[in-house]
């Protein structure tokens, strides 16, 4: 089995893009508390997609572990099976179109999967790919998620104060996919949020809204993110009473927030200082000015 045989095309010729970049969100390991897929939801909330493209959920799932879904519509029962599609987005006045893949992280054929998504890159020309995900840490949820980004390329890590990966332990297709585009020296940005790991059944729209407000800053690309402020206040509410039911997890999150504050951890700069470095990264990858 191949790219061919699980990539499905739903417009040809491609439409022509303006500098595109792929974003990647997958539910699974890392999107814990769907925070990163949740994230692409909203980029795309009340815009007009394209759907460039689909991926074969059969070879990819185990469906004892990523069970469908069954409905009524109408006098008719339907399966929902798991997704993975790639849409276009283009928002007007932007500096780049974004190519979206958005689905469930398969549980098998791994490199396959990981060879489609870079098999869409190529066909699409994106210059960059940015892989977007959550992960359960001893975090607070009182303080603003701060999201971290890593990266192998030369150009990015110093453009974008960006780190370069450290994590040694078990991976995901996330791990798989970095690493193939490594090899081919193609340029990637994997971005985390850290999701308070005593509150991480919940949902944490704050760490969606970081996500998102730095997706803006690099893709110079509105993305809702201002659109989420009722729903972090509202989560806000819930964890705070959460907490505030339990003495020793009040002491715990005290704990937490004293180790935090202490912390000096490189995260992500922000701003309009973040996009530009970005754009300039861009132009010397094109050749357009000299690096200095």
């Amino acid at each position: 089995m191949d790219v061919t045989d699980v990539l499905e095309w739903s417009q040809t010729p491609l439409p022509s893009l303006t500098s595109p970049i792929m974003v990647v969100a997958l539910e699974g390991l890392f999107d814990v508390a769907s925070v990163a897929s949740d994230a692409l939801r909203w980029l795309v909330e009340d815009r007009t997609i394209q759907t460039l493209a689909t991926i074969d959920y059969d070879p990819f799932y185990d469906f004892t572990q990523q069970r469908p879904h069954a409905r009524i519509d109408g006098a008719r029962r339907v399966i929902d099976w798991p997704e993975n599609r790639v849409d276009l987005l283009h928002a007007h006045g932007a500096r780049h179109d974004l190519v979206l893949v958005r689905g469930v992280e398969p549980h098998v054929r791994w490199r396959t999967f990981a060879d489609t998504v870079i098999a869409v890159a190529e066909a699409t020309g994106c210059e960059v790919i940015v892989t977007v995900g959550g992960a359960a840490e001893p975090v607070p949820h009182t303080r603003s998620p701060q999201v971290f980004g890593s990266s192998t390329n030369d150009g990015l890590v110093r453009r974008l104060g960006l780190s370069r990966p450290q994590y040694q332990g078990v991976t995901g297709l996330f791990g798989v996919l970095q690493t193939e585009l490594d090899r081919r020296e193609w340029p990637a940005i994997a971005m985390r949020v850290p999701v308070p790991h005593y509150l991480m059944n919940a949902k944490h729209p704050a760490a969606t809204a970081a996500l998102l407000k730095h997706l803006e800053h690099v893709l110079g690309a509105p993305t809702n993110h201002a659109g989420l402020a009722d729903e972090v206040a509202r989560w806000r509410r819930l964890h705070d009473s959460a907490v505030a039911a339990d003495p020793q997890a009040m002491a715990f999150v005290r704990m937490l927030e004293a180790e935090f504050d202490r912390r000096a951890e490189a995260a992500l700069p922000s701003g309009d200082d973040l996009a530009a470095q970005f754009e300039q990264f861009l132009r010397e990858q094109n050749g357009d000015e000299p690096s200095p």
